[in-house]
């Protein structure tokens, strides 16, 4: 088995996903929380979705 490398964000999360950060959809502005996936890339991430990523800015 794996070790976890865990972070800050990881630690407290505990189970409890009203305490995670959310920032707007830069495409069509949906909440958008954070994801274990995003964990590193956090501050670059701008659209909800492949299909707002493609229309890009305008919404």
């Amino acid at each position: 088995m794996a070790s976890r490398n865990t972070t800050a964000k990881d630690a407290s999360f505990r189970g409890n996903k009203q305490s995670l950060p959310q920032k707007p959809c830069a495409a069509c502005g949906r909440p958008m929380t954070w994801r274990k996936r995003w964990r590193n890339t956090w501050d670059q991430v701008k659209y909800c979705s492949d299909g707002c990523r493609q229309r890009g800015g305008a919404g």
